[in-house]
C-alpha cells in the first residue's frame, strides 16, 4: 500500500490495535479478533527476539485471509530494520521518534513511515519531510489537549496518539474531539481471562465498540 492508501485506511477505520506476542499462532489469532471487530490496520511491535519470525507468519496470514488489512511494524530504529520488514511484507513502519534518515529511506522505498513526536516543532518538521501522519507519543503524557493545541495553528497535521488510549467512550471522545485522525491502542484492548488467556470475543467487541465511538 502507498502512503495515501495507508492514510485512507487509518481515516476510515481509525482504531489501530498494537501488540507483541512471541507465538505466531497467538499473534495471528489476535489479528483475527481485531479484524472481526472492524480493524483494518494493525501494528505489531518489534520488541522481542522473535519479532521477525512472528511478523513473517502474520504477513502470510494477512495475505491469505485479509488482503485489505494494512499490517505494520512498530519500534523501528534503523534503516536495516525497515528493509528487513519490507522484505517480508510490511505495509507501514512506525518508530518511537522522528528521524530524517528513516523518513528518507522509507520514502525511497515508497512505503509509509511515521515516528513519535512530542512537540509541534517535531510534528511540522516531520511533515516537511513528507511524513503524512504524525504519531503523538507517549500520548498519556501529553493528552488530548496537545492535539487540539497543535492543530489550532497547523490544521493540516494528521495526528495519531499512542499510549493512554482506552476503549472507553469518554477517553475516545476526548481524543477524537481534540482532532485525532486515528489512535493506537495497546494493552487496554487485549482482554485476558482469569487464567491469563486472551478473551478473543471480548477483544473483537472492544475493537468494534471503539470504532463505533470513533466514527460517531
Amino acid at each position: 500500500m502507498r502512503n495515501q492508501e495507508i492514510v485512507d485506511v487509518l481515516e476510515q477505520a481509525p482504531i489501530v490495535p498494537l501488540y507483541y506476542h512471541e507465538d505466531p499462532a497467538t499473534a495471528c489469532s489476535l489479528m483475527d479478533a481485531c479484524y472481526l471487530g472492524g480493524a483494518r490496520a494493525l501494528e505489531f511491535t518489534n520488541r522481542g527476539e522473535h519479532a521477525m519470525r512472528v511478523f513473517t507468519a502474520m504477513c502470510k496470514h494477512r495475505d491469505a485471509n485479509y488482503p485489505d488489512m494494512a499490517l505494520g511494524i512498530g519500534s523501528i530504529s534503523t534503516t536495516e530494520q525497515i528493509q528487513n520488514f519490507i522484505d517480508v511484507g510490511a505495509d507501514f513502519l512506525v518508530s518511537p521518534f522522528i528521524s530524517k534518515s528513516l523518513a528518507d529511506f522509507a520514502k525511497s522505498k515508497d512505503i509509509f513511515w511515521t515516528g513519535g513526536c512530542g512537540t509541534l516543532t517535531e510534528m511540522q518538521t516531520a511533515y516537511s519531510w513528507g511524513v503524512p501522519l504524525l504519531k503523538l507519543f507517549p500520548g498519556n503524557i501529553y493528552g488530548p489537549a496537545m492535539i487540539k493545541a497543535a492543530k489550532a495553528p497547523c490544521p493540516w497535521l494528521k495526528i495519531m496518539p499512542t499510549g493512554g488510549v482506552k476503549p472507553e467512550k469518554e477517553n475516545l471522545e476526548a481524543w477524537f474531539g481534540a482532532g485525532a485522525t486515528c489512535v493506537g491502542m495497546g494493552s487496554q484492548l487485549f482482554t485476558k481471562d482469569e487464567n491469563g488467556a486472551y478473551n478473543y470475543s471480548s477483544i473483537t467487541e472492544k475493537v468494534a465498540s471503539s470504532l463505533r465511538i470513533a466514527l460517531t
